[in-house]
């Protein structure tokens, strides 16, 4: 059972830090290991719904993955509800300021403002607005199924968050997990319920120290969770 796994970095971040792809203790490899097969991840920090419909239509390495996948499992959504003081565009320019000293003093001011900012304005905006994350998400789901009618796909509802970085605010996930539930219902997708899942895990302070990212207690849950999910998929009608 091979799956192809578009995701945040909740996929490929542990209790320290960032691992390898294929790091056996990962919830994608998990759950491919359970399945007896092999997980594509596809995956960046900080991404959003619209950066896997940038995958989906622009990565190469998705093409040739997606011919070879029994199940897509499109893990995102959650980055897309935490707070952004700034707008997507300008924070993630940041990064080409320059000279360097410019760019690393603006970055620790944002870094610095951002909670007490988040806090202000009562977590918005978000990184992505929900009815944004529906539109891509539904533009990847028609996108895959246009090519591979019969291929199933699993979705996430948003995870929980107890991150210093945000100021503890968290206010745009019920929007955001309403938006992913819509589109899960239109396209017949089951959802993970990452929240009961991994929920008393991150608030309990058990996974990464960043409140954000997990330990690998919760990768297994998630990765069991999945490979339990996938073993009752049924492929759906063209």
């Amino acid at each position: 059972m091979n799956l192809l796994v578009v995701g945040d970095s909740l996929c490929f971040h542990g209790p320290v830090g960032p691992l390898a792809a294929d790091d056996p203790r990962l919830w994608p490899s998990v759950a491919a290991s359970s399945l007896e097969g092999r997980s594509e991840l596809i995956a960046g920090f900080g991404w959003t719904a619209r950066d896997a419909w940038w995958a989906v239509t622009g990565d190469p390495r998705f093409w040739a993955a997606l011919a070879r996948a029994d199940v897509l499992v499109l893990a995102v959504g959650g980055m897309d509800t935490l707070p952004s003081p700034l707008p997507t565009y300008l924070r993630e320019g940041l990064r080409f300021l320059r000279p360097d000293s410019l760019r690393r003093r603006a970055r620790t001011l944002y870094l610095a403002a951002q909670p007490h900012l988040a806090r202000l304005l009562g977590g918005r905006p978000v990184a992505l607005p929900a009815h944004l994350t529906e539109r891509y998400l539904d533009d990847c789901v028609r996108a895959v199924r246009a090519l591979r009618p019969g291929l199933p796909v699993v979705g996430m509802v948003p995870p929980v968050h107890r991150a210093a970085v945000y100021g503890y605010v968290h206010s745009g996930r019920p929007a955001g997990e309403a938006a992913v539930r819509r589109w899960a219902g239109r396209h017949g997708v089951p959802l993970l319920d990452l929240p009961s899942l991994i929920g008393a895990h991150v608030r309990g302070g058990h996974g990464n120290p960043d409140g954000i990212h997990w330990g690998f207690d919760a990768h297994r849950a998630v990765g069991q969770a999945l490979a339990d999910t996938v073993r009752h998929l049924d492929p759906v009608n063209p």
